[in-house]
């Protein structure tokens, strides 16, 4: 068996997060082994299901990767899982455009043959959430809908009463619901909730929203409603996005409160071609690893951090080394920003990083940008040749000042219009993008044998 169930909503900001947390805590207290994942491009909600399940989450993505991906990476991470809980994105049909299905966790649903729980906003409604329930169950005649979960109610009352009418005219059971202020306000940041990797009150936070689901929700029939769907049967052969290079290459990945926004599937991607990943903490001033043949520098809250990245010029030093020894460099987003001249706050308070691209980054109250990229390789580099296609995610709320001019290493459409991004060097390539490997596995073997051939050069020095 693989019980399993979508999280779904009718937009963003419908509970999704607060409400998937809760039952992911709820059935972890009653001795079930959850498995997490999240649809879309988002990398910090996987963050929060890991710390509460123990186990790596994994984002489901059709546009940048496939519908074969999808299923292999839910097959492989499930298996020895007693539930698997599905957040969704946006809402239940939102995906890469308005005009279709692709990429929405509606399609998502469908591919892993996986119930789905709507959830609904009935602040001020009555009859009408019935409605509401009723327009996205006959949007597709398919719809994987088997429950809804109702948030905002006004009181139990409430509750009841739209209960009575989704039931009644929709003929789909409610299997729990939520009332406005009876569960803690998780505290947010600027790409959604705060890392969980972070102290505070998570802990505790977290342990009250699971008390509100069991005496709200009806976790016997959510659990029925898993067990129902059916198996997935595996594919005829194993999807192999990338196999092991002859000889393994050491790849130094910065990992810590400050940077950890990766695609679980770019690290094992890179783990199967025969990398050694030995992760190093940037924020504590923690150094290059011994003997690197190459970084990954991912996303994260740099800007969080600013203040403490700052003081450790050993690792700025170790990285402009890295830099003019060509090491191969593959930074994104928050990776970048750490290689930039200087980090400016909100407040006008200027850091400065570690000043190998000559570019200042400036933070934003509002978003500088957020959405999917398909990009073109403009020149040659470690992750490929001039040409080559890759596809990722953007979103960020800082922007990039030049006081000279640099080589991009991407370009991509935006709205029928050429657009250049990020910073290419000989053996650096960095970003605002957060690509997907397993858009075009060759990058993975073009960053492994960049890495041997550098690996083979410094032999030769020693």
């Amino acid at each position: 068996m693989q019980p399993r169930f979508v999280v779904t909503g009718t937009d963003s900001g419908v509970g999704k997060t607060t409400i998937t947390l809760g039952l992911m805590a709820s059935y972890k207290k009653k001795g079930k082994s959850v498995q997490g994942y999240k649809c879309g491009p988002d990398y910090i909600d996987p963050t929060f299901h890991r710390a509460i399940t123990k186990r790596t989450s994994h984002q489901l993505d059709t546009w940048m990767t496939s519908s074969e991906w999808v299923r292999q990476t839910f097959i492989n991470g499930s298996n020895d899982a007693d539930l698997s809980i599905i957040e969704g994105m946006m809402g239940y049909y939102d995906g890469r455009s308005a005009l279709s299905d692709e990429g929405s966790t509606y399609e998502i649903s469908k591919i892993l043959a996986a119930p789905s729980l709507l959830v609904i906003n009935i602040s001020g409604a009555a009859r009408s959430a019935a409605a509401m329930v009723r327009g996205f169950q006959l949007l597709q005649s398919d719809s994987t809908i088997k429950g809804v979960i109702l948030n905002q109610a006004g009181s139990s009352g409430h509750a009841e009463l739209c209960k009575s009418a989704i039931e009644q005219l929709c003929q789909i059971p409610v299997v729990g619901y939520l009332k406005t202020g009876d569960t803690p306000t998780l505290p947010e940041r600027q790409l959604g909730l705060i890392s969980a990797l972070q102290e505070g009150e998570y802990d505790r936070l977290i342990e009250q929203l699971s008390v509100t689901i069991e005496k709200q929700f009806d976790l016997d029939l959510i659990d029925k409603i898993a067990s129902e769907a059916p198996i997935i049967p595996p594919p005829p052969r194993e999807v192999k996005y990338s196999s092991p290079a002859k000889e393994k290459v050491k790849i130094g990945v910065a990992y810590d409160e400050a940077f950890h926004f990766y695609y679980e599937a770019n690290l094992e991607l890179l783990r199967q071609a025969g990398a050694d990943l030995c992760y190093f903490s940037p924020l504590k001033g923690e150094g290059i690893p011994a003997d690197c043949d190459g970084l990954y520098l991912g996303g994260g809250f740099p800007e969080e951090y600013a203040s403490r990245l700052s003081s450790h010029p050993l690792l700025f030093k170790q990285l402009k080394e890295a830099v003019v020894d060509q090491m191969p460099i593959f930074a994104e987003c928050g990776g970048y920003m750490l290689l930039c001249e200087s980090l400016r706050l909100t407040n006008g308070k200027r850091y400065p990083m570690a000043g190998i691209i000559p570019q200042q980054i400036q933070m934003n109250e509002t978003l500088s940008a957020i959405g999917y990229r398909e990009v073109n390789i403009l020149e040659d580099s470690i992750l490929g040749i001039k040409g080559t296609k890759l596809r990722g995610h953007e979103f960020h709320y800082s922007s990039i000042r030049s006081h000279e001019e640099v080589n991009p290493c991407f370009q991509y459409d935006s709205w029928g219009k050429n657009q250049f991004q990020g910073y290419l060097g000989d053996s650096l390539v960095a970003s605002y993008i957060h690509l997907h490997f397993a858009s075009n596995p060759l990058v993975v073997k073009n960053i492994i044998n960049a890495c041997s051939e550098y690996k083979k050069k410094r032999s030769n020095l020693i």
